[in-house]
């Protein structure tokens, strides 16, 4: 398996600090709003590896953090006149939904930094008394970046002094403009945190380490864990201030690779709040069904910047309909338990470097020949098992397919209209089976007036969306 490490800038070997165990860490989501379509490519991309590493046979420990304490939580609390943790569960909730809605499984571990403040303390005490850290006359501490000989060696870059290094208003008494906050002293009456170094809130950038060293990190290896990750955007400042951190608080770097993925944009436009484009995960899922939406997010490189439009969602969708088609076709085969050529191309494609276009290319090769066989006399039974073992491993390990097929294509269809279409089913059954066809032809044309299309199988009946 061959994997592109950000800092390195090369296509690396993935070596495991530990024979067949892997630990991952992604840098989770900030829960005072709904998640965007940003949130959701991170969390695809992130999710694709861990089923990979899994596929590969390795023991995955991947954690993913919920940010709990922020500026921007305890502004939208205040708006909302609500309490911190009322907003953060309300969002914590929503973001779960919707990342079980488009195929992203839970992480093995999703700590909370208001559950990690002592984690915090300890590694801003470790920073102080090696020299690393400081203390302000406001009584901030702040990491003194001149004392880190391999400062922006993560990044790569030459900082300017214009360039923004935290989510908090910076203080004036800091050494060096480029040295950022690990604890913030808090004068107002919002939200504080007792501490050695007094009341207030954590740095942005120390959850993150803390977590790891607390959750993950190896004490015995020269990195904490094997693999970070988290968007193109966090490489600097968010994951140097990390890396900084962590090295000159312990006898290790922080991360073997570091992986970022691409951004998002609308339209070709880059996708932020501020631009007033952020576009909702939950708006999407009331458009597309969710496994639609992971299936187009995850349709380019996750190195790639992604510019999501309707014109290329409804073209993957299409693609997407394929494999569902073919999987109606071969409903209620048993598949095969041998190894096919198709899984070990498919999983071939995926150890270099996360290659979805040529795993969906073979995808697409795959469904198209199985369907030409299919469509020729004398069909073969092995081949019929094989096709379903091969849609079996799609599902695994990339998470298409996992829906019943025949209801995939009811997407769309509202519930309460989607019970009166199955009670009506039930009556048709019954009026069939007592000989009624007047009725029965009655009762399906019916159903057909609802905008569906009926198919009888020897597995029943089944209906979908026309």
């Amino acid at each position: 398996m061959h994997i592109f490490d950000s800092v390195q800038k090369t296509k690396r070997k993935f070596t495991p600090l530990k024979e067949g165990k892997v630990t991952l860490y992604v840098c989770g989501p900030t829960v005072y709003d709904n998640a965007h379509l940003g949130h959701a490519k991170s969390a695809l991309v992130f999710d694709l590896l861990a089923r990979v590493l899994e596929a590969n046979g390795y023991e995955v420990t991947y954690a993913r953090n919920i940010t709990d304490i922020d500026d921007k939580i305890i502004k939208k609390a205040l708006e909302q006149k609500k309490d911190i943790k009322t907003v953060t569960d309300f969002y914590t909730e929503a973001f779960h939904t919707e990342m079980e809605a488009i195929g992203v499984k839970r992480p093995t571990l999703e700590p909370k930094a208001t559950q990690s403040l002592e984690a915090m303390i300890d590694l801003i005490q470790k920073l102080i008394d090696k020299g690393h850290a400081y203390t302000t006359p406001d009584n901030d501490v702040y990491f003194d970046t001149t004392s880190d000989s391999r400062y922006l060696t993560l990044s790569h870059r030459n900082q300017n002094e214009e360039e923004k290094q935290e989510r908090v208003v910076s203080s004036h008494h800091k050494k060096n403009h480029a040295d950022f906050a690990l604890w913030k002293n808090v004068k107002d009456e919002t939200i504080a945190f007792d501490s050695p170094f007094g009341a207030g809130r954590p740095g942005w950038h120390l959850e993150c380490s803390a977590m790891i060293e607390k959750h993950l990190a190896y004490s015995d290896t020269p990195f904490a864990i094997d693999i970070h990750g988290g968007g193109a955007d966090l490489l600097f400042p968010h994951h140097e201030n990390e890396a900084a951190q962590t090295r000159c608080a312990t006898n290790h770097e922080l991360a073997n690779y570091w992986i970022h993925n691409g951004f998002v944009t609308i339209d070709g436009e880059k996708m932020s709040k501020s631009l007033g484009n952020s576009f909702f995960l939950k708006d999407a899922l009331k458009e597309y069904d969710g496994e639609v939406l992971r299936f187009y997010l995850l349709s380019t490189h996750y190195r790639s910047n992604f510019n999501f439009n309707t014109q290329d969602l409804e073209a993957s969708k299409k693609r997407l309909d394929k494999l569902y088609r073919l999987k109606k076709r071969l409903f209620g085969v048993t598949p095969c338990s041998d190894e096919t050529a198709f899984k070990k191309a498919l999983l071939d494609a995926l150890n270099d470097d996360m290659n979805v276009s040529l795993s969906l290319a073979l995808i697409d090769e795959m469904i198209n020949s199985t369907n030409e066989t299919l469509d020729t006399p004398g069909k073969h039974k092995l081949l019929k098992r094989e096709a379903v073992a091969n849609l079996a491993y799609i599902e695994e390990l990339l998470g298409f397919g996992v829906k019943n097929p025949f209801e995939y294509f009811q997407f769309g269809i509202n519930e309460a209209t989607k019970e009166r279409i199955e009670t009506r089913i039930k009556q048709r059954n019954i009026a069939k089976k007592a000989k009624d066809f007047s009725l029965a032809d009655k009762i399906r044309d019916e159903i057909l007036s609802l905008g569906v299309h009926l198919m009888d199988t020897p597995q029943g009946t089944f209906w979908e969306k026309v």
